[in-house]
C-alpha cells in the first residue's frame, strides 16, 4: 500500500487543462513573497547561555555587511555590485547572485542586546546573542527528605 496525497481538487483541474497547467506553472511563483533583494540562509543555535546567528556572505567585503538591531528584531544586510561583462559578449550561464541581500530574525525577549557581538570570517558572519541573567533558565536541585 502506497500512500497518496490528497488533493481535493484534482477532479477539478484534470477536467480543465488549461486551468490545470497554470495552476502548475505559474501559481508558485506568483505566491512568492515580494522583497527587495535576495534572501540569506541562516542558522539560528540556542544554548543555555546565549543565541547564535550564523549567516551565509561569501564573497563580501566585511564594510559592505550591517547588521542592526530595532526593537526586538535582527536585520542582517550586504551589497555587492553587479558583475560587469568585460569582454562584451553575453553570458551562457549565470548563477552567482549579485544585489542587495537581506535577512531579518525576530529575537525572543531573552537576548540581551547591548552584549551582542558580531564576527565575519571566510564567509560566515556570527553574530553571538547572550541571554540576559535575569531570564537564564535556573536549575533546582532535588532534595530527598
Amino acid at each position: 500500500m502506497t500512500l497518496q496525497r490528497i488533493d481535493p481538487f484534482r477532479d477539478f483541474w484534470q477536467w480543465d487543462i488549461p486551468a490545470g497547467l497554470v495552476r502548475r506553472n505559474i501559481a508558485p511563483r506568483a505566491r512568492a513573497a515580494p522583497s527587495d533583494g535576495w534572501s540569506l540562509p541562516v542558522d539560528v543555535v540556542q544554548d543555555d547561555d546565549s543565541i547564535v546567528v550564523r549567516a551565509s556572505l561569501p564573497g563580501f567585503k566585511a564594510e559592505n555587511i550591517e547588521v542592526s538591531v530595532d526593537d526586538g528584531v535582527l536585520s542582517i544586510s550586504a551589497e555587492t555590485e553587479a558583475i560587469a561583462d568585460a569582454d562584451g559578449e553575453g553570458y551562457l550561464l549565470r548563477e552567482r547572485r549579485s544585489g542587495k541581500f537581506r535577512r531579518a530574525l525576530k529575537l525572543p525577549d531573552t537576548v540581551d542586546v547591548d552584549q551582542a557581538e558580531s564576527t565575519y570570517a571566510n564567509g560566515v558572519i556570527t553574530i553571538t546573542l547572550p541571554k540576559t541573567e535575569a531570564r537564564k533558565p535556573k536549575r533546582l536541585e532535588v532534595k530527598v527528605s
